[in-house]
């Protein structure tokens, strides 16, 4: 039998491994799981509210009610954990809502864990969504000048991921980017009893314009300046190497890359170089583009979705937060 030589060496036709959907599934390097999903939800007080966020179609800010029922949907489709962000009634300078027993999120998280005890509940932990003037710390101002207050606003990350616990969650996850936030937050667990509760820490999240959407979606956009003195620049990748070692070492269980898909040299470096469990947030811009050029027709939504969070496990995402993840959970079933 006479094989064609190239170069000495017999002639290799990868095609024949293209040929058969089930070896192409067999031999395939990524893959997709609806198991490494969890998708972000957003709480507010009442009762049957379902107000639809204009920036982000097909995403909501729901009462516990009508959470509970999207969660329980998302959960049956195979979705196993939520990401929550709480949206309170009142905001004021010291973020009193973050840590109240009686808070939104600690409401909502209840709720679940009563009539979903198998769902994971992580909580997003910020000061953001609470504070009157929607920055992610305490502000002084003096001189006709206001400045983010670092050490002062660990006590109250510290206070509200306590609180979280106390309710129910499963996961706190600080992404306020204040210095030793995790460490002090891993301290104030421990006293109080939850040292089994683990971190996911937004370790390396960057100061980014995709994340225009979810400022509607949350109610926190600044109300005067920005985040860039304590969210990252997106030019430093190093800077995002050393945050991420400096959480992992004050006691970081997990790490999260954020935004994730124009940061996958960073999601790449992160998993490379520390190994831990890592996460890639699809932030709200990446979710609203695709859905506004689907909408045009001008994309196939559910090819570029897949494709998108295929990048972000081939670059080492473990965990994939996206928007979208009750969709790509069906999508994966064949529905």
């Amino acid at each position: 039998m006479n094989v064609p030589m190239v170069g000495g060496f017999p002639e290799y036709r990868p095609r024949r491994l293209r040929r058969s959907a089930a070896l192409r599934a067999m031999v395939r390097e990524t893959r997709l799981d609806a198991s490494q999903l969890v998708l972000p939800m957003f709480a507010r007080s009442g009762n049957r509210e379902r107000r639809p966020i204009g920036s982000m179609p097909g995403v909501f800010q729901l009462s516990p009610d009508e959470l509970l029922k999207d969660a329980t949907l998302a959960h049956q489709a195979g979705v196993p954990a939520v990401l929550l962000f709480g949206i309170p009634d009142q905001k004021d300078a010291q973020a009193s809502g973050a840590w109240a027993a009686d808070g939104i999120v600690q409401q909502t998280v209840r709720l679940l864990k009563k009539e979903l005890p198998s769902l994971l509940v992580i909580t997003d932990v910020c000061l953001c969504e609470y504070m009157s003037h929607g920055h992610c710390g305490i502000v002084h101002h003096a001189d006709g000048k206001a400045e983010i207050v670092n050490d002062a606003s660990l006590e109250i990350l510290a206070r509200a991921a306590a609180s979280h616990a106390a309710a129910g969650a499963d996961i706190v996850a600080p992404s306020d980017m204040m210095d030793g936030r995790v460490r002090a937050i891993r301290a104030q667990l421990d006293a109080e009893g939850f040292i089994d509760i683990p971190i996911l820490s937004y370790a390396a999240k960057f100061a980014s314009a995709f994340y225009g959407p979810f400022r509607e979606a949350a109610e926190s956009a600044p109300q005067f300046g920005d985040r860039r003195s304590y969210q990252m620049d997106a030019a430093n990748a190093d800077e995002a190497m050393r945050e991420v070692a400096m959480d992992i070492q004050e006691g970081a269980d997990m790490v999260m890359v954020k935004p994730a898909l124009a940061y996958l040299d960073i999601l790449r470096r992160v998993k490379t170089e520390f190994g831990y469990p890592t996460a890639a947030y699809a932030v709200s811009g990446e979710y609203s583009m695709i859905k506004a050029a689907a909408a045009k027709g001008w994309i196939d939504e559910r090819a570029v979705t897949l494709e998108t969070l295929l990048a972000m496990r081939r670059a080492g995402a473990d965990i994939l937060i996206t928007y979208s993840a009750v969709e790509v959970a069906g999508w994966l079933r064949g529905v």
